[in-house]
This record gives structure tokens, sequence and C-alpha cells, in this order.
């Protein structure tokens, strides 16, 4: 998302922008353990990923599994072909409704996605922020702000393609 005169921007896509994350991963996630708080304190944890391309690659579905923590979740990813954008969307096993989307696409090998929600009663902004390494490598990471202007990272992924999927 890139800002002019207040109004935001968002980046346009290609339905081939999440093709790379097709198949399956480990990820290293990073999670803070309290936000809004200005806490340096993280909660690491591994998990896996598995990635699939849907309706011609107009969508793709990932489910992301985090044992350890007990929870896992569905990512759903949809390109809307006119206004060529993502709309991504998240479900927790742990909460089980389908989260307000974040929209936007790809610059080069990063990709910002914006939108509004709820934390904890708060109206924030969200956003999502792919960075693709190379074929093996990428990673995720989401923010929050109140006000749109101050971010707080608050939750990180490394993904690391596992040994023989290609």
């Amino acid at each position: 998302m890139t800002e002019n005169n207040g109004q935001h921007h968002l980046h346009q896509g290609r339905i081939t922008d999440f093709d790379f994350l097709t198949g399956a991963w480990d990820v290293s996630h990073r999670r803070l353990v309290e936000r809004w708080v200005g806490s340096d304190e993280w909660d690491e944890f591994e998990g896996t990923s598995w990635c699939e391309s849907r309706v011609g690659g107009v969508a793709n579905v990932e489910q992301v599994d985090c044992p350890s923590r007990g929870f896992s979740g569905l990512t759903v990813r949809v390109f809307d072909l006119a206004a060529r954008q993502w709309s991504i969307c998240w479900v927790n096993s742990g909460v089980g409704r389908l989260e307000p989307p974040v929209v936007g696409g790809f610059d080069g090998p990063v990709g910002i996605f914006d939108g509004s929600d709820t934390d904890e009663g708060l109206s924030i902004r969200v956003r999502f922020t792919w960075t693709v390494g190379d074929t093996d490598h990428a990673r995720w990471e989401q923010a929050f702000g109140a006000d749109g202007a101050v971010w707080e990272t608050n939750w990180s992924m490394a993904f690391t393609r596992r040994a023989g999927d290609r």
C-alpha cells in the first residue's frame, strides 16, 4: 500500500502472485506475547503449511497447523480479475469464523495487503506483508495499527519448503 495525499492505493496483483506458495512448508512462527503495550517478548514455535491452487488459479487455499499451540488455521485467497487485487481471509480453529479480508497485491517480491478489523474490541487496521525470497523461502508478517500510521508487527512466519516438495 502506498499513500498519496492521505489516499491509500493498493498494489495491483497478478493471478500468479501466490503460485510460489503451492506445496508443503515448514513454518517458524514468532508471535508477540502481548500487543499494544510496546512488548518485545516473543513466543516462538514451529508449524507446517500446505497450499494449493483452486478454480484455475483464481483462488488458493492454505492450511497452517501449529500442534504445539493446539490450533490450526485456513487461509482463503481470491483474485478479483476486474480489480486485479487479492482478498485474503483467515479462519482460526480456536474462533471458528471467517475474519474480514485484507486486500492488495505484489510489487516485485513484496506483497502488501491491508484491511479493517477489530482486536479485543478496538477498531484497527491490519496489514499483511509477504516477502518472497526464492523458490524455497518466503516470509509473512502481520501488523496492527490503531490509526493506520503507526504499525506494530505482532506475528511473523518464516516459510521453508519441505525437502522433496517440488
